[in-house]
């Protein structure tokens, strides 16, 4: 990394609202692939690490951890995002913590977009909810997208060799805008 550089900013976000959470292990993993692949590590936040979200209807109710929350996120250069599937879409306080970030504030940025679900039924959510969602912030969704479900996961670990490949091709696509930040 040369002097003008600063570290590269990595923010994973977890769409779940209980821990442990399936979610949380997916988003961990693609954090934990990048750091092996890249040398940078990430921060990793929940639902549960903003209390206050269910609270803030409008940006004057933002405090306390959503505030650093929404702020990490703002400033992030890569964004690992994931939610548990409900009713074919991701949960209502990942959209509504999303509804609270600044229009502008993703544009360009890359985001690995992931999702949990009980089985393959929902697999395509992160292609018709996930996509237009970042798409709509001018964010740069990476091509590969990882869907996982309750099979691909032993002990509490993602295991499933398919998964895993997946998570792999999508952080390769990371490339161009880590070369970027270490210039």
């Amino acid at each position: 990394m040369t002097s003008t550089s600063r570290p590269t900013s990595i923010v994973g976000i977890a769409g779940n609202i209980k821990r442990p959470s399936k979610t949380r292990v997916l988003v961990e993993t693609v954090l934990d692939r990048i750091e092996a692949t890249y040398g940078t590590k990430g921060s990793l936040f929940d639902l549960l690490d903003a209390p206050e979200l269910a609270a803030a209807w409008d940006f004057s109710g933002i405090k306390g951890r959503l505030a650093d929350v929404l702020r990490s996120i703002q400033n992030a250069d890569v964004l690992v995002v994931g939610s548990p599937v409900y009713k074919g879409s991701y949960t209502g306080l990942f959209k509504h913590l999303f509804d609270l970030v600044g229009q502008d504030k993703l544009a360009g940025k890359p985001v690995i977009l992931t999702a949990t679900g009980g089985n393959d039924r929902h697999a395509l959510v992160v292609e018709h909810q996930f996509r237009p969602l970042f798409g709509f912030f001018d964010a740069q969704s990476m091509g590969t997208a990882v869907y996982v479900n309750d099979a691909n996961f032993t002990d509490g670990r993602l295991t499933e060799p398919a998964a895993l490949k997946r998570i792999e091709a999508a952080v390769a696509e990371l490339k161009p805008w880590m070369a970027a930040r270490q210039t």
